[in-house]
């Protein structure tokens, strides 16, 4: 017998390590190869790692949310082949032959790495609730009718809308108070006095924060730690957007149906050149800003394993139904796990809309090393003075959130504007 000792390749340009988001397999169970072992997460993407050879799985490396580094031991199979084999770090890049390390030992062949693209996989076993700690025993109760307790007319017709007996409830004063109550409804639950408006409590369950939780954690605790957030938020009248998008959606044929998203998606587009400090990225380290000549638009997209950022890419060169396209395959290749890591990565600015949910205004955080992120608002309609009329409107808050450090507040309101313009009078929008 023989022991394989599988070691993490290097699954990414300049990772020096990845988490574990899921076991496929457990300890002294047989693998077939070809088959999973785990689920692997960079920085970028969620990556599948497949044995390399057929056995029984002997040692694992660490548990689901662990780090593990590049080039040290993962599993370690025992397999029917003679003296020990280790696997050295692979270079995916050079596809590095693996050699045995013993004299006379099989060479083995490269461990394969399949990229699942950015979903997380869920652990294989979910973190087990923590029992809910014992429910002391219901206090001493006084015998007795309601008539013979003491207790404030306020009390008494607490009681009564709960169908407690004051008899019951025990008071170590010579009255009963609503703390006496509180305590017998909280220590009677079981007894048939549970105030039926009211939730029971459940057991505490510690949720490991790992995989794609993990990655949004980290980046949103270090773009608020590093960048100097200032948001602006102001109102747009859409009423007239909103008609030119009903007409264009009743006449749209076997296009797509448009939203809001792809009009306000041309407005920014048409307006960065004119504000090219709000397309831009910040190395703060090399202390350089980039201002791009392109909008790749980032997508904020809420998934099943967390928010995920897809990309437009050059949004500036696509209309309206193009982009109504894109966003609709984007978000559905991102809430799927099919989107590619390249789908994930290198967006200049980001617009994030929570849709019919969007409350009045957001703050919303920086995808960083972005400087800005705009966030539209859900559409309201209220009544507007139009001169010496008032007429019915619908209006929709905008926020942008800019790094003071590359964006000045005039700068974030004079863009807005800009933005404000073109959707109020949305012929501009196909205008050359």
């Amino acid at each position: 017998m023989a022991r394989y000792s599988f070691r993490l390749p290097d699954i990414g340009e300049g990772i020096a390590e990845a988490e574990i988001v899921a076991w496929h397999v457990k300890i002294g169970e047989r693998v077939e190869e070809d088959a999973q072992l785990a689920d692997m997460m960079t920085d970028k993407a969620t990556v599948e790692m497949e044995s390399p050879v057929s056995g029984i799985v002997v040692e694992l490396a660490g548990e689901v949310g662990d780090l593990i580094p590049i080039g040290s031991t993962l599993a370690v199979i025992e397999t029917d082949a003679e003296g020990d084999v280790e696997a050295p770090p692979v270079d995916t890049a050079t596809e590095a032959q693996i050699e045995a390390e013993t004299p006379g030992a099989e060479q083995v062949s490269e461990p394969k790495v399949t990229e699942l693209t950015s979903s997380t996989a869920e652990p294989e076993t979910a973190a087990k609730p923590s029992e809910a700690p014992p429910v002391p025993a219901a206090p001493a109760v006084v015998s007795g009718h309601d008539a013979k307790v003491l207790a404030s007319p306020a009390v008494r017709a607490r009681a009564k809308d709960l169908g407690v007996d004051l008899g019951q409830v025990h008071s170590d004063g010579d009255r009963i108070r609503h703390a006496d109550l509180d305590a017998f409804l909280r220590y009677s639950s079981g007894q048939g006095y549970h105030n039926p408006g009211a939730s029971r409590a459940r057991a505490d369950e510690p949720i490991k924060v790992i995989g794609m939780r993990r990655k949004i954690a980290e980046n949103m605790a270090a773009s608020k730690r590093a960048i100097p957030h200032f948001t602006y938020v102001d109102e747009m009248d859409v009423t007239a957007l909103e008609e030119m998008r009903a007409d264009l959606n009743a006449n749209r044929g076997q296009r797509p149906k448009l939203t809001m998203l792809p009009f306000l998606i041309v407005a920014i587009c048409r307006t960065i050149p004119q504000f090219p400090m709000i397309n831009a990225r910040y190395d703060d380290e090399a202390g350089i800003v980039t201002r791009y000549g392109a909008v790749h638009l980032g997508m904020a997209t809420q998934t099943d394993a967390g928010l995920m950022v897809p990309v437009i890419r050059d949004a500036q060169d696509m209309n309206v139904w193009q982009l109504a396209s894109e966003i609709g395959r984007l978000a559905e290749a991102a809430r799927t796990g099919k989107a590619k890591v390249d789908e994930l990565s290198g967006s200049t600015l980001t617009i994030t809309s929570l849709g019919p949910l969007g409350g009045i205004a957001t703050t919303p955080v920086i995808n960083r090393p972005e400087v800005a992120i705009i966030g539209p608002n859900k559409i309201v309609e209220r009544p507007v003075f139009d001169g010496d009329d008032i007429r019915r409107a619908k209006l929709m808050n905008l926020s942008i959130s800019c790094d003071h450090r590359v964006v000045d507040g005039w700068d974030a309101a004079s863009y807005v504007q800009a933005l404000k313009k073109l959707v109020e009078t949305p012929v501009l929008l196909f205008a050359d």
